[in-house]
């Protein structure tokens, strides 16, 4: 069985929408592509770093829509990545899969999840937050790459908005930062749900 990895961009107020271009998720959201001014050479190299050994992409529709569009058309890294690898597509409507290698997941989203999961070493899922919501809810994800950027915007879908359920995370490495401000978290999912307790234990 292989992994399935969630890679997450936010800002500091957790919004995840359209953060690689103006065209990437317009509706009634003024800030896309608001990632594109803080990249640089650190956080670049930790996202090929997170990539490296994918084997194949689970997409929701519309961020399946933006790659097909975009990927194919890409001679670098990243696009002979992309178009070499299977892509599967969470979507209840009929979409056009022009995009080589691609196929529609089945109506039982979780037990066709738990398929490629089983039939690849490692699967990313890149943006797609309707799909996320989703994952987490089913606890269907082995890790969380999240990258925190130094903005807040107050409007925006969120990364984790309503699909998480009680669960616990494990830190896998210490947080690393770039220069321009940019947290990267790992987190693995762990066994159990989150316990309470009284601080006045500590005093």
């Amino acid at each position: 069985m292989g992994v399935i990895d969630i890679e997450l961009f936010a800002t500091l107020d957790l919004v995840g929408q359209a953060p690689g271009g103006p065209d990437e998720d317009p509706e009634g959201f003024p800030f896309g592509g608001w990632q594109a001014p803080l990249i640089d050479e650190v956080s670049g190299a930790q996202v090929d770093t997170a990539y490296a050994g994918t084997d194949a992409l689970l997409l929701g529709r519309r961020t399946y829509d933006i790659f097909a569009a975009h990927w194919p058309h890409q001679d670098n890294e990243f696009g002979t990545l992309f178009n070499s690898i299977p892509k599967y597509v969470a979507s209840r409507g009929t979409p056009e899969l022009s995009w080589a290698g691609s196929t529609q997941l089945g109506p039982d989203l979780a037990g066709a999840v738990r398929e490629v999961r089983d039939r690849h070493e490692k699967v990313k899922v890149v943006g797609s937050l309707d799909l996320v919501q989703t994952l987490l809810r089913e606890k269907l994800f082995d890790h969380i790459d999240l990258w925190v950027h130094p903005i807040a915007l107050g409007i925006g879908k969120k990364v984790f908005d309503g699909g998480v359920v009680p669960t616990n995370l494990t830190l896998l490495q210490p947080p690393e930062a770039s220069p321009s401000g940019i947290v990267y978290l790992r987190y693995g999912l762990a066994d159990g749900i989150p316990e309470t307790g009284d601080m006045s234990e500590h005093e």
